[in-house]
C-alpha cells in the first residue's frame, strides 16, 4: 500500500498532470501550504489554474514531457489516457507515478480523523453542506469539496490535522483506495457503466468498501437505499441509519415545504429527540443529504443548535441548483444533474416552487451513460414542461458513433413529453429568449459546459437593462 507522510518532505518537486481538477487543484494546494514544489499541466487555463499560480505553482499549458522536468513524484488524474506523453515519460524515467484516488487515500492517514462521503448521487452537496456547520466549529478541518462552496472560498479548506473531509467517488473502485475514520454512504445507484459491469459489481465494491471500516471507524449509511444491507453486513465500523421511509437512528418526519419549495421537517433521533429542521435549499434529495450531514455533526459532538442554525443557512454550492438570475421575470438555474435519478430530483425540486412552465436544457454526459441509461434517461424529465437536448459532452470518451441526442430526443417523446434537439448554445438561447415568459423557469443541466447558455442569457438581460 502506497504511503505519504506529509511531514517528512520525502520528494522535493511534485507533479500533477491535470492540476486543473477539483480534486487535483485541492490537493496541490494543500501540498503547497505544507512547503512542497509544485508544478502541473493541464489542458487549460481556468481560475482554478490561476489560483494555484498566485500560490506559487508553475503550471504548464497542454501536455508535454518536457513539463516533468525535475519532479520526484508524479500524481494523475483518472481524466488523461495512458498515452499521456508526460505519464510515460514519468515512468521511463523511473519516478513514482501514482494515481489520484491513491494519493488522496496515502493524505487522509495523515490526519487524525477522516470523513469521507461517497454516493451515487450527493456528494458535494452533502460534503458542503456538512463543511458549513463544521467550518466555523472547534473541529476546524481540512476541507476538500468537489465544488465552489462560498463558505470556504473555492473547492478547498486549510485546517487543522486533526479532521479532514472530502467526496469519495466509486468511479474505477477508487473508493477502496480510502480507509476513513468516518464514511457516509448516500445512496448506491447505476452509474459509471463504462467501468461497472452492472448494480451487482457497483454494490459489491461498496460492500468492500465497508470492509476497509475498522471497529474504530463511524458508517453513516441511508437506510431507504435497498443495497444498504449488503454494505452493513460487510463492516465492522459502528453503524448509524438515516432514513425517510425506514425506522433508523436519524429520521425526518412530518415533511412539507415552504412557498419557495424548501424542505421543513420533524427530525427524530433514535426515537428519543425531536427537533424542527428548516433548509434553505430545494429537492426532497436536500432531506437525506441533510440527515447525513446532521448525523456526521452530531456523532463528532457538535451542540444541535448550532448544527441546526448552520444547515438552515446553507444555501447551495455553484453548479447545484444554483440561480444565475432573471430573464424578463424567468428565473435561470443551472444544475450539475447527469444521471436519471439526479435530473428526477432535480425538477422534482423546482416543480415545487413554482406555477410556470419549466423549460430544461439537458447537456448529456458521455456516450456510453447515454446509451446504456437512455430508457431511464427518457424516463426522468416527467416534471418538466419543454426538454431541449444538445449534444453529448463527450468528456473522457470518443464519438464512436454508438449513441445520438437524437436518439434520446424520440425516447423522451415516445414517454409522451415534448422534447426537441437543438445542436448549438446560440439556438438554444435564441429559442428561449423568444419562448420564455414571467414566473417560467429556464434549467440548464448536465456536468459539461452547459451553463455557459445560462450565463449569455443573464448577462445580455443585464446589458439590455443597462442601457
Amino acid at each position: 500500500m502506497y504511503e505519504f507522510h506529509i511531514s517528512k518532505h520525502m520528494y522535493s518537486r511534485i507533479h500533477f498532470i491535470g492540476i486543473g481538477g477539483i480534486s487535483m487543484s485541492a490537493m496541490a494546494e494543500i501540498l503547497i501550504s505544507e512547503g512542497y514544489t509544485v508544478t502541473g499541466s493541464d489542458a487549460k487555463d481556468s481560475p482554478i489554474v490561476e489560483r494555484l499560480k498566485k500560490l506559487g505553482a508553475l503550471i504548464y499549458i497542454g501536455h508535454s514531457e518536457d513539463n516533468i522536468g525535475s519532479a520526484d513524484l508524479v500524481i494523475y488524474t483518472d481524466a488523461i489516457s495512458m498515452d499521456n506523453e508526460e505519464f510515460i515519460k514519468a515512468k521511463n524515467l523511473g519516478i513514482p507515478v501514482i494515481d489520484r484516488a491513491t494519493f488522496l487515500g496515502a493524505l487522509m492517514k495523515n490526519y487524525t480523523n477522516s470523513i469521507a462521503v461517497s454516493g451515487t448521487h450527493g456528494k458535494t452537496t452533502t460534503t458542503s453542506m456538512l463543511s458549513t456547520i463544521l467550518n466555523r466549529s472547534v473541529l476546524n478541518p481540512t476541507i476538500l469539496l468537489g465544488g465552489e462552496l462560498d463558505e470556504i472560498g473555492g473547492n478547498v479548506k486549510l485546517g487543522s490535522r486533526e479532521f479532514i473531509l472530502t467526496e469519495a467517488c466509486e468511479y474505477k473502485g477508487n473508493i477502496l483506495k480510502y480507509f476513513p475514520t468516518m464514511a457516509i454512504i448516500l445512496n448506491i445507484d447505476e452509474d459509471h457503466l463504462d467501468y461497472f459491469k452492472g448494480i451487482d459489481h457497483i454494490q459489491d465494491t461498496f460492500a468492500d468498501y465497508g470492509k476497509n471500516l475498522d471497529k474504530n471507524s463511524y458508517l453513516i449509511i441511508n437506510k431507504d437505499d435497498k443495497g444498504h444491507r449488503r454494505v452493513v453486513d460487510n463492516t465492522e465500523a459502528r453503524v448509524f441509519t438515516f432514513s425517510l421511509m425506514e425506522d433508523s437512528d436519524y429520521k425526518a418526519e412530518n415533511i412539507s415545504f415552504s412557498e419557495e419549495g424548501y424542505p421543513i421537517y420533524t427530525l427524530n433521533i433514535k426515537g428519543k429527540e425531536t427537533y424542527e429542521v428548516n433548509l434553505s435549499v430545494m429537492g426532497l434529495h436536500n432531506v437525506y443529504n441533510s440527515l447525513a450531514s446532521i448525523a456526521a455533526a452530531h456523532i463528532y459532538g457538535i451542540p444541535m443548535e448550532d448544527i441546526l442554525k448552520k444547515i438552515s443557512q446553507y444555501t447551495g454550492v455553484h453548479r447545484r441548483l444554483e440561480l444565475k438570475g432573471y430573464y424578463n421575470g424567468a428565473k435561470v438555474i443551472d444544475d450539475y444533474a447527469h444521471h436519471p435519478t439526479e435530473i428526477k430530483a432535480t425538477l422534482n425540486a423546482l416543480r415545487n416552487s413554482t406555477d410556470g412552465n419549466i423549460f430544461c436544457v439537458f447537456q448529456p454526459h458521455t456516450y456510453t451513460r447515454t446509451k446504456l441509461l437512455l430508457n431511464s434517461f427518457a424516463n426522468s424529465f416527467g416534471a418538466a414542461n419543454k426538454i431541449i437536448i444538445t449534444d453529448i459532452y463527450a468528456a473522457r470518451e470518443k464519438d464512436n458513433g454508438m449513441v445520438h441526442s437524437k436518439d434520446l430526443v424520440n425516447a423522451i417523446y415516445d414517454n409522451g413529453a415534448d422534447a426537441m434537439y437543438i445542436q448549438t448554445f446560440e439556438d438554444i438561447e435564441h429559442y428561449l429568449l423568444e419562448s420564455v415568459k414571467k414566473d417560467d423557469i429556464i434549467l440548464t443541466m448536465g456536468a459539461g459546459n452547459v451553463y455557459l447558455i445560462g450565463d449569455a442569457i443573464v448577462e445580455g438581460h443585464k446589458n439590455k437593462a443597462a442601457v
